[in-house]
């Protein structure tokens, strides 16, 4: 499962490679057939960017190899105040998750991460400030600082580097890969969610996500979201999930499982 980048600077070759491809097609065949090869290299360049499953820039990890009804619960964006109320949830239902950190926010709530840890819960890397509106646009030199910090940090706090990074809104471009590798860390996406990053509605919340729920599926889940909700979305979507038979599990059991 362990997807860390074996050639962060591959898009160096080949980005410059496409260019040329598209002026030979235009040099060959004129601007009829040139722009619309400029437009679609382009295009082919800058969509990924805003995906979160796409391959191009970085490995990323978007289902668990799991048999059977199990899920991957992973928590974006604390510690918050909501943290102590969704490890008590966790623990009544015999629930196991990832949280995905930001870590400016641990470090000034480290006994919450001690906690997440004590409980036996995975920690992730969810960079250092969460800078929203540009992480797609961050420069080399930017993005290597949010994810190296943000690792530091969540090392000496839970006393183990993570192994897990989630990219801020899923988002990703050519400077991700390096320090990811520099970190040893796997790119994870998900394969459910119910935006509740945004949506109130708890009940809307667990649909959108049942629709998506499979054996290994990555659920995306938040805490600290402004309409305030999210323990009760989460809570709702942990009684469905045992209603339904599903059990949660995390990545790193599957790792030590015998083959």
């Amino acid at each position: 499962m362990r997807r860390v980048p074996r050639f962060p600077y591959a898009w160096c070759l080949w980005i410059p490679l496409s260019q040329l491809a598209v002026l030979a097609v235009w040099l060959a065949w004129g601007w009829r057939a040139g722009l619309p090869a400029l437009l679609a290299s382009h295009a082919l360049c800058v969509v990924p960017v805003f995906l979160p499953r796409a391959r191009l820039y970085a490995p990323v990890l978007a289902r668990l190899p799991a048999r059977g009804r199990a899920v991957w619960l992973t928590i974006d964006d604390g510690p918050s105040d909501d943290t102590a109320a969704i490890l008590d949830l966790l623990d009544r239902h015999g629930a196991k998750a990832t949280f995905f950190l930001v870590g400016a926010r641990a470090a000034a709530r480290p006994a919450l991460v001690a906690e997440i840890v004590r409980r036996g819960h995975g920690i992730g890397n969810h960079s250092q400030t969460h800078p929203q509106a540009w992480f797609w646009a961050l420069g080399p030199r930017r993005m290597r600082a949010e994810i190296a910090q943000a690792q530091a940090v969540l090392a000496a706090l839970a006393g183990r580097p993570p192994h897990w990074f989630r990219s801020v809104v899923g988002m990703t471009n050519p400077f991700v890969a390096a320090p990811l590798r520099a970190a040893g860390l796997t790119r994870v996406a998900w394969s459910a969610r119910g935006f509740d990053a945004v949506r109130d509605d708890p009940a809307a919340m667990v649909a959108a996500i049942e629709r998506d729920l499979a054996p290994g599926a990555i659920v995306l889940l938040h805490e600290g979201a402004r309409h305030g909700r999210n323990v009760e979305m989460i809570a709702a979507l942990l009684a469905r999930l045992d209603a339904l038979g599903y059990a949660t599990v995390l990545p790193e059991a599957l790792d030590a499982a015998p083959a």
